[in-house]
């Protein structure tokens, strides 16, 4: 193992003028990978109920669910500075079952800081699972935990009174205890204006280049996440492609009698197939 990240380092990294580079993802192959990047940020979002579990929204993520695999997440990038996804209604109900959920990240997962999807109606908890000694970052902007109640996805603070409204929760969200901000699907310009007047590190999710770091979900970066990919979204590899060949490959070197071949079987030691057979023989007489 390696130096473990810390707030203080992702700290220094905007004071030196460095983006944050963070990624989601939701088990220990990838994270594996992951941790022999550069990237400095591990999000185990519950947007693993869409793109693990195949479900249409991420209401369906349980806490059992997210800390099972934001502890493989942790096990595969043991050093990567680690945020686990606060899930729907693991926060919502009271103040103490929200910290409760919030110390099963740290203690069972060895996640560095809960992610809370909030509003002003969250500041409270937001503040009590900080002030239980907890790093708190705050997601403002679009909301995936309200589709329910909102039907649809919007960009956020495309007007001046939207983006009004904005910039105080997120000045409210850090004072009441945030450690870091992630802005999804926000106007680049008001991103930028929210980034310059909170002073704690903000992640973009769809909110522009002037924030202080940027966050995509691994699957996509790696092409995985085959269809139409968010606006904000972008893929660097084919890789759907390139293992849709792989299995094609293997599928077709199984049939035909290629794969398994000598060097990919088990064998037993020599002379041991010949003593095998003088025992079978001296069974069948």
């Amino acid at each position: 193992m390696g130096t473990r990240t810390t707030i203080c380092d992702l700290a220094g990294m905007v004071d030196s003028g460095r983006k944050i580079v963070a990624v989601s993802c939701y088990d220990y192959t990838t994270a594996r990978l992951v941790a022999q990047t550069q990237v400095d940020l591990i999000l185990v979002g519950d947007s693993a109920a869409q793109v693990v579990l195949g479900y249409d929204s991420t209401l369906p993520a349980t806490m059992d669910f997210m800390v099972a695999i934001t502890a493989a997440v942790r096990r595969g990038a043991p050093d990567v500075y680690l945020v686990a996804d606060m899930p729907f209604l693991s926060y919502q109900v009271g103040l103490g079952e929200a910290v409760r959920n919030a110390g099963r990240f740290v203690a069972e997962a060895g996640t560095q800081m809960v992610k809370i999807e909030a509003t002003a109606a969250q500041l409270d908890v937001v503040r009590a699972v900080s002030d239980a000694g907890m790093a708190v970052m705050a997601h403002i902007g679009i909301r995936p935990q309200r589709i329910g109640k909102v039907g649809r996805f919007r960009a956020e603070a495309t007007t001046a009174e939207m983006a009004t409204d904005l910039i105080a929760l997120a000045r409210r969200m850090v004072d009441a205890g945030s450690s870091m901000l992630l802005l999804e699907g926000t106007a680049a310009e008001v991103a930028e204006i929210v980034t310059q007047s909170v002073g704690v590190p903000v992640i973009s999710c769809g909110s522009g280049s002037a924030c202080d770091g940027q966050i995509l979900i691994a699957p996509d970066i790696l092409g995985l996440t085959e269809g139409r990919l968010p606006k904000f979204s972008r893929a660097y590899a084919d890789g759907a492609r390139t293992t849709i060949d792989a299995l094609n490959a293997y599928s077709q070197q199984v049939k035909s009698g290629q794969f398994p071949d000598h060097d990919h079987s088990y064998h037993m030691k020599p002379g041991e197939l010949d003593r095998l057979r003088s025992l079978l023989g001296q069974q069948q007489t």
